[in-house]
This record gives C-alpha cells, structure tokens and sequence, in this order.
C-alpha cells in the first residue's frame, strides 16, 4: 500500500497497525463540503427521481409487486458484486422448490441469506426499531449463517483482528487498502452511528452517501462488509422515509460501474474527494430510481392486463397475482398455497402455460416447475433506451 498518497488526506488519519504496518482511520462525519453547481444540479436531479418513485409506490394496487421482485433483484446484484455467480432465476427456483438447491450453486444460499437479512431489516424498521451498531451486527449474522461464504468470519461480530483489502490472496504488504486496526475501530463506529441519527442539516441523500462511504471506509467485519454497506442503503431509505416503500436498491448500478465504484470509494480517502463520490452515488440514485420507474410501470401494465384477462376466475387469478412475487412455481407450492388438490393446481399451471403466461422449465412429465417468462422479462430484462 503506497502510504504516501494517504499522509495528507483530509478524510482521515494515517495510524500504526498490526507488525509495524499502517492503516487509515476517517475522520466523523461530516466533512466540509463544497456546494458546487454540479453538486447542488445532481442532487436536484435524483431528490426529482426519487420522488417520482415514491409517487408510483403510492398508487400501486399491491407494492409487493414491486417490493419481492425489487429486493431478490438487489440481493442477487449486490451478491454478485462480490464475486457470487448465481442468478435471479436460481433464486427463485432456490424458493419455489427448497429441494432443488442441491442442483443450484452453492452461492444461491448466500443470495438468499440477503433477502432474509434484508426482510428482518425492514421488519425492525417497520416496529419502530432504529438503525444501530446492534442491528448492523444482527444483519451481518443473518448474511453469513447457514454455510455462507464467510461463515468462519464471526458472524454478528466486530471484527478484533486487522482486515486489509486488496486483489484475492494478497497479504498486508500487497493490500490496496488497510482499515482502521481493532483498538480504533469501536470509537470509530461509535462517531458513525451518531452521525447516523445527527439532525445536522444535511439533505438525506448526501448524509446517505457519507455514511456508505464511512462504513465502507471502518470495514468493520472480517468479512461481507460491502454486502452489509449496500443493504444499509436500502434500510435508511426506508427508515427515513425518504420512500414510502422499500424500492430503490443501488446494487445494479454499483455493479455496472463496479470499477469507478471501488476506485472513487479509496480517492475518497486518498484526497479527501468528496465531490466526486458524492456525484456518482447521487447520479446512482437518479438511475436506479428512474430504472425502478421503468420496471414498475412495466410489471404494473402486466398486473392490469391479466387482471383484465382473469378477473373472473377466482383462484386462478390469486395464482396469477401471486407470481409477480413468486415467478416460478411448482404444483405442490401451488396446491398448498391456494389450499386446492394437486391436480387442480396443475390443470391452473398447465391453463396458464397454453395461454403463453407460464413455461414449463424441466421437461419433465412429473415433479414440473414453470416459470412465468413475461414477469421475470419485466424484472430483470433489459429496458428500451
């Protein structure tokens, strides 16, 4: 690590660490910042786009049918971002079919352990519970149980040793970066979360992206720091009531900028650049909001057209309404979900796959599973420029 581009950065302090090495401890928040044209310009812009999300998210018939699709997106992006290989598609099959995960890559189960970290999140929220260092931990275990990369890395726990950041099997000589070393790290957390819960002034979004940078910045776990960071992001947007429904994630566009993402991460702390980060997690959030328009006003027309299509056929329709959360469905989940016998559940299935909603994935005569190709296009397909 080249010290030397760090000595003078006003974004915090260089320290000694572990064997006569250093490591960098950020300064509390908040910096002082420059109001420039660009700055205030791009703020503007994405308090515009999220509100027009949250105006969609009041008006939807149903906002689980954006918030399930929405979250599962995020999990498996904000996964990826760390190197897991599992798709939206094996998620869903993961969930549909619990059995079917011992074909499904092994990363599913980590994906999986993102949605559940995030729905608990969520669930503290919404009793009134603040985000705190005691939440943070209690979703980091939730990340790495049940043989989840990482499992071996104190799951819910601070981290007690140094942790260094840098290309896969690099020691701390090599490391791109090394966090604050464990006897500074609490106090550090500590002046985060004041900050956290500080009635400063500042506007939401800019607080929100000072807070990722800094909890990315501490790296206080041993491991699933970034995932912990992103899922952060969603929690304050909703505990904040900055969203009325939990519908902005961050993780698509991090992932598609995942190279200016880690590098204006460490200039931050190299040279204090604030501005700059503060401009691409702003223009982040403008373009996940207007993307999340998209795709809801996509799954939304679909919702009215089957809707127009089915509104008579009762239980038929509650399995239509139902995929938009669960686009892949099996006949036993079926039958136990609508409380209907097997048969009749795949006589629906087999209904909805000849009028093209559904499209049986196995080829097989028993045990079928279908997804519904329209509504998972939606979700995750590309979008018209």
């Amino acid at each position: 690590m080249e010290w030397s581009t760090f000595e003078n950065s006003p974004a915090g302090r260089v320290v000694p660490a572990l064997g006569g090495h250093r490591a960098f401890v950020p300064h509390p928040l908040p910096p002082p910042l420059t109001w420039s044209p660009a700055l205030v310009a791009a703020l503007s812009e994405a308090d515009r786009a999220v509100g027009y999300l949250g105006g969609l998210g009041q008006v939807l018939p149903n906002p689980h049918l954006l918030i399930r699709p929405f979250q599962r997106q995020e999990a498996v992006l904000s996964s990826r971002i760390e190197g897991t290989q599992a798709s939206l598609a094996d998620l869903y099959v993961y969930e549909a079919v619990p059995e079917a995960g011992a074909g499904l890559p092994d990363d599913v189960r980590e994906v999986r352990n993102y949605v559940q970290a995030l729905e608990y999140g969520l669930e503290q929220i919404q009793a009134g519970q603040p985000i705190s260092l005691r939440l943070v931990r209690e979703l980091h275990a939730i990340l790495l149980a049940d043989g989840a990369r990482g499992q071996w890395c104190c799951p819910g726990e601070f981290r007690t040793r140094q942790n260094w950041i840098g290309p896969v099997g690099c020691t701390l000589e090599e490391a791109t970066f090394v966090p604050a070393p464990p006897e500074l790290l609490l106090e550090a957390l500590s002046a985060w979360e004041t900050f956290l819960h500080a009635r400063d002034g500042l506007p939401p979004l800019i607080r929100l992206g000072l807070i990722h940078y800094q909890f990315e910045a501490l790296h206080p776990f041993l491991d699933g720091n970034g995932r912990v960071g992103r899922l952060l992001l969603a929690l304050l947007l909703n505990a904040w009531e900055i969203l009325p429904q939990p519908l902005l994630y961050l993780s698509a566009y991090f992932e598609r900028q995942r190279a200016d993402y880690y590098a204006l991460l460490l200039e931050v702390s190299r040279s204090g650049a604030w501005e700059r980060w503060l401009l691409f997690f702003l223009r982040g959030v403008a373009a996940q909001s207007r993307e999340s328009v998209r795709r809801g006003q996509r799954l939304l027309a679909l919702y009215t057209r089957y809707q127009e299509r089915y509104r008579s056929a009762g239980k038929l329709l509650t399995l239509i309404e139902r995929l938009f959360e669960q686009p892949f469905v099996s006949g036993p989940q079926v039958a136990a979900q609508l409380e209907i016998a097997p048969a009749t559940a795949y006589h629906y299935l087999e209904e909805l796959a000849q009028a093209g909603l559904l499209r049986e994935t196995t080829g097989r005569r028993r045990s079928r599973q279908y997804v519904a190709v329209e509504i998972l296009a939606a979700i995750q397909g590309p979008l018209e420029s």
